[in-house]
């Protein structure tokens, strides 16, 4: 059985559990539960910018961010990039203890903290070599109307949480 990634490098699935005998998306109802959230979650990340591209260049740059074009983390807590900070999650992974948070909740928010304390991979690091074999020939992935993401993932509305109007204590210091 081979492994496929589908929309952004990183996330592999079996191709089997994906794929049907024809070369068609399974319907979601048939995949195993890991490939069913990662092709969810997919649907929500898959035009997202490089989240290190939004670190360097804040939101007040949106033009400065690079489309992202892989995927490490665990749906949710995941790290989307770019090809040009991609060695930079790999060595924070692999060199400077970024694997301690594999498969974690905190894997993303631990990337975000490196990198913004300047952290980087060295300049010649070699990552990952990637291999791209007829990327445009995989099928669309199937379409879930919101109402089903709902009731089967508890997706909850993203609330603005600068639009709060709570007082912390010390904020008036």
């Amino acid at each position: 059985m081979s492994k496929v990634s589908i929309g952004l490098r990183g996330w592999r699935f079996d191709e089997d559990a994906v794929f049907t005998d024809e070369g068609e998306l399974r319907p979601l109802e048939e995949m195993p539960l890991d490939a069913k959230k990662r092709l969810v979650r997919l649907q929500d990340i898959v035009d997202a910018p490089c989240d290190a591209c939004w670190l360097e260049h804040g939101e007040e740059n949106p033009e400065e961010y690079n489309p992202s074009e892989v995927v490490y983390g665990e749906p949710l807590s995941e790290v989307l990039l770019c090809g040009d900070h991609e060695n930079d999650l790999v060595y924070w992974f692999r060199e400077d203890g970024g694997s301690q948070y594999a498969e974690t909740d905190e894997f993303d928010d631990a990337f975000h903290e490196w990198f913004l304390d300047g952290g980087r991979a060295p300049e010649g690091y070699d990552g990952v070599e990637h291999v791209a074999t007829e990327p445009d020939e995989l099928p669309d992935p199937p379409t879930v109307d919101d109402d089903q993401r709902k009731e089967e993932w508890a997706v909850t509305e993203k609330t603005d949480m600068r639009d709060l109007d709570q007082e912390y204590p010390g904020a008036n210091e």
